[in-house]
């Protein structure tokens, strides 16, 4: 039984501190690598021709290689409300008696049993009945909001190139002030028609877009809980 016990608080541990697995990985990556690879691209025109499958003086700027960069406009903000409100009661009751049972009198001559006779009186003879009642009555009530807000600027730089053309982009921001770390992480999809002509593209036009926003420093360490309080917080019934 004790093995059983601790063998829960180290799963229930495990859990609790998997909750922030995520944030460690974002804080120790480490900036994405500086060039990417481009793959092998097919020629698409014949030997001495004046057209190249190669970026030109008269192309636009907009990103649209691997290792083209291109700036996102994060404003997110999103906001949920929730009300419920439930309320219930019952209430019933019965009553049932025997007056005759198959044509015979409900107490049966009981109170002529000779060991017995000496219980049932004039007036309190044997009648069988069954008289109750039953109520119940819950009421609940349920309240939750929660509101959430992030801005800011980030250049990103294409990791790949899709077949159907929508670019893969990654990007790591850092700002060290007084000692503290602010990490500013996006990845994503885009597709190029979104990018605008000044080669920006705001955040709601990233698709599987994952924004981090987290911070590392004595400011940080100070809002976060020890690892004794999660793990009593899950482990506590009251």
């Amino acid at each position: 039984m004790r093995k059983l016990i601790l063998a829960s608080l180290f799963i229930i541990f495990l859990t609790s501190c998997s909750e922030l697995k995520e944030v460690r990985d974002i804080k120790n990556a480490g900036m994405p690598p500086k060039y990417y690879p481009e793959p092998p691209q097919t020629e698409l025109t014949t030997e001495g021709s004046l057209w190249r499958n190669k970026a030109s003086l008269y192309e636009d700027k907009k990103a649209r290689r691997v290792n083209d960069l291109v700036t996102i406009i994060i404003n997110e903000s999103t906001s949920a409300q929730k009300k419920a409100s439930t309320s219930a009661s019952r209430d019933s009751g019965a009553n049932y008696g025997l007056n005759t049972f198959f044509g015979m009198n409900t107490d049966f001559n009981i109170q002529n049993l000779p060991l017995i006779n000496g219980f049932y009186k004039a007036g309190n003879v044997f009648s069988p009945s069954v008289k109750g009642s039953a109520k119940s009555d819950f009421k609940g009530d349920g309240d939750t909001e929660r509101a959430g807000k992030i801005t800011g600027t980030i250049t990103a730089k294409v990791v790949e190139v899709l077949p159907n053309g929508n670019l893969v982009i990654e990007s790591r921001k850092e700002i060290i002030i007084n000692n503290e770390k602010e990490i500013l992480v996006l990845r994503g999809i885009i597709r190029p028609d979104d990018i605008s002509q000044n080669n920006t593209i705001l955040s709601q036009y990233v698709a599987d877009a994952q924004i981090y926003l987290v911070g590392e420093g004595t400011i940080g360490d100070k809002q976060s809980q020890g690892w004794l309080v999660r793990l009593l917080d899950k482990i506590w019934p009251f």
